[in-house]
């Protein structure tokens, strides 16, 4: 479902004069939930883009994709293929066996996977947090721009960090716990914030 960006920009003005300022200067949301495709697929996408630029990422997931004929593979035409050949493509060692788990996953059925977004947040991370290579950072983002949750703030998100820094003119980085205290009056939009607070440093300091 889309995130509700008019609720939130109302809402997140009034409890934060700060915030305020910061959605002055970016301008219209236009964060985005990506539906198209499955949940594998998604996550198979994060995973890929882990630790990397953008245009590095897009580049390396578009050949793990060219092996499928174009398509976004399934677990176990996944699992089929040889790790050198996802190599070959650009994947790590690492990434590949990450990728490998989760087809291993996913392909048992026992894994429910394609059912996350009948799942609350806390529990969509403690599944997917069990995959090698998934941690909370990436099952976020998972919530956020895959099942469109409105209310996730991601502590550990150096981004993050930077742009409350920024918006607020502290000294130092505030860490995770800080994060999350100074979110709590944007709750229950914590996902939109987080998007301004992003876009935010796209912008040339004040």
């Amino acid at each position: 479902m889309p995130l509700p960006i008019k609720k939130a920009l109302t809402h997140l003005r009034v409890a934060d004069p700060v915030l305020a300022g910061v959605i002055d200067r970016v301008g219209p949301c236009r964060a985005r939930v990506y539906t198209e495709g499955t949940h594998f697929g998604a996550v198979v996408e994060s995973i890929v883009y882990q630790q990397l630029s953008g245009s590095a990422a897009a580049t390396i997931h578009g050949r793990v994709v060219a092996l499928f004929g174009g398509r976004e593979p399934t677990p176990r035409a996944l699992l089929k293929l040889d790790d050198t050949v996802l190599r070959g493509a650009g994947l790590s060692g690492q990434k590949t066996a990450y990728v490998k788990d989760l087809a291993t996953r996913a392909a048992s059925r026992r894994f429910p996977l394609e059912r996350l977004h009948e799942f609350g947040d806390d529990e969509v991370i403690a599944t997917l947090t069990t995959v090698k290579g998934v941690g909370r950072w990436t099952a976020q983002m998972f919530l956020m721009f895959r099942l469109g949750r409105p209310d996730v703030l991601p502590d550990l998100d150096l981004g993050i960090q930077k742009g409350i820094q920024r918006a607020y003119g502290l000294r130092r980085l505030p860490t995770p716990p800080q994060v999350l205290k100074r979110g709590a009056v944007w709750a229950p939009y914590r996902t939109i914030a987080s998007w301004y607070l992003w876009r935010l440093l796209d912008l040339p300091s004040a």
